[in-house]
Formats: C-alpha cells, structure tokens, sequence
C-alpha cells in the first residue's frame, strides 16, 4: 500500500478577519505530485505557509492538523521546524532572481544552505554541492560557483533555487508559481525538472500554480482551490476529462485547447533510501 506523506485539515485567518482558508483537507502519498490549482487570492501561497508554520510570522494563525510523514506540524516546537524546513521539507518560490542574496556568490548561498541542516568538511559540501547543480543541468565548476545571482539568466537562477532546496533529498518539496516568471522554453524544462526529480529521488512535489496547462503531465492528482476551499480533488485524466464542480468546468473550458492528459502514473514505491520507479 501507499505511504502517505502528508494530510492535512487546516483553516487559517488573520485576525478577526473571516478565514482565508477554510477547512482545506489535503493528502499526498510518498513519491506523488500534486498539483494545487487557484486563480490569484484563492489562498494557494497561504496553504504553502501553513505548512512551513511560516503563516505564524505574518500574525496568521492555523487551527486544524498537518500530519507530514507521522508528526502533526501544528504541535511540534519551533525549534524543530527550523530542523525539518530545508531538510525535509523544501521550497521553491517564484521569484528566482529575489529569492537569492544579490551581495553573496552562488557557492557561498549553496554552502550556507548545506551547513544549515549538515556538519562536515568543506570538502564534503563542495561535492554535494556540485552534485546538486549536476542534478538541474548546471555548470559546477569554479567558475560558476563564483557568480553572483544578476550574472544568471532567470531560467538559471531557478534551477539554482532548486538545486538548493533538494541537496539535503528532502521528502516533501513545494513548488509555489515556480515557471510563473518563465519564457515558455524555460517553462517546459522547469518541468521537466521536477518530473526528474521526483522519479530519481522519490521526492514528493507539491506543484502551486494558477496554470492548469502547466501541470497537465507532470502531476499524478490535481487539487482544485477556490476561494480558500477545495472544491474537487482526483487524478489529473478524470480533472482534466470528467470535472465534476461547476468552477473546475469553467476552468477547463476556459482552455484554448484540451491537453493530452496521459493515464495516471502509477508509482511502485520502494524504501526512500531507493528510487521511486514510475511506471
């Protein structure tokens, strides 16, 4: 049977103001894409921060559970969620160029991001370090290295961004808007990326975008999020051919064209020190 990763049942609010979520119930097994999909303001971006507890440092509070691999996260102490964000739980954000420190090199982020959750000689982070820049079909040399973020192109700058969030393998990645600020080409290789990814690490994607034709081939399930609710949630061949809500409808024909939704993927998981195979 599949593991389950993640299930969740959340509100979250602000204040005395009404909940930008409300009772949003999520589940992710082992080695699964999920596509989260929701027009601008729909409370995608919140759901990510709940997750991360990081909700909290905007004055946001979030009643309900996370249950991520065994542990509910809206019980454990701060100070173990700083040990699980990054380790085992990464994220991707939208925005590359501004998610990296313009005053600091390429190789001087990557080891910090190592050293946060690792010990060992620089010896050891280098190798892992070029060993995730291989992993997103980027340079690892010296030369790199030493690049500061306004030397990359946009597209370069992401798979950096990613290249960070899975050095330390971790089991859970959210993808928040990840190809929003992409050109088409770079979009379609962004993708190709994760679906890599998580075929070779047996990682776990949470996939947030507004952009349904984005998703269409690269998640096992989609969830439909509508103003902070989820109003449909099944494999991508049955969102994509057989909607049942009345807003996932309109999404879908709001589609200039129908995409080729494939049969869903079957995942035979195996123990996550191995490859999860894709069949």
């Amino acid at each position: 049977m599949s593991e389950s990763l993640l299930a969740m049942s959340i509100t979250t609010w602000y204040g005395n103001k009404p909940p930008v979520l409300n009772t949003v119930s999520l589940e992710m097994m082992r080695g699964e894409v999920l596509g989260l999909i929701g027009q601008s303001g729909s409370g995608k971006s919140t759901i990510a921060m709940s997750i991360l507890r990081l909700i909290e440092l905007k004055g946001g509070r979030v009643s309900g559970s996370i249950c991520f691999q065994g542990r509910d996260l809206l019980k454990v102490k701060e100070s173990e969620m700083r040990c699980l964000r990054g380790s085992e739980i990464a994220l991707v954000l939208q925005s590359p160029l501004t998610s990296l420190n313009p005053a600091l090199r390429i190789g001087t982020q990557m080891k910090e991001a190592w050293k946060a959750h690792a010990s060992g000689p620089n010896c050891e982070a280098l190798a892992r370090i070029r060993e995730a820049l291989t992993s997103v079909a980027l340079p690892n040399d010296d030369e790199f290295l030493q690049r500061f973020p306004s030397q990359l192109s946009v597209g370069q700058a992401q798979r950096v961004l990613i290249a960070m969030a899975v050095m330390h393998r971790p089991a859970l990645l959210i993808a928040d808007e990840p190809t929003s600020a992409l050109d088409v080409i770079t979009q379609a290789e962004i993708l190709q990326l994760f679906r890599k990814l998580n075929r070779e690490l047996g990682m776990g994607i949470l996939f947030i975008s507004h952009d349904l034709l984005s998703v269409a081939n690269i998640c096992d399930k989609i969830a439909i999020l509508n103003k902070g609710e989820i109003v449909e949630c099944g494999v991508t061949s049955q969102i994509f051919n057989q909607p049942v809500h009345p807003y996932t409808q309109q999404l879908i024909g709001a589609l200039p064209s129908r995409p080729p939704v494939l049969e869903t993927r079957r995942l035979r998981l195996i123990p996550r020190e191995k490859v999860v195979t894709i069949q």
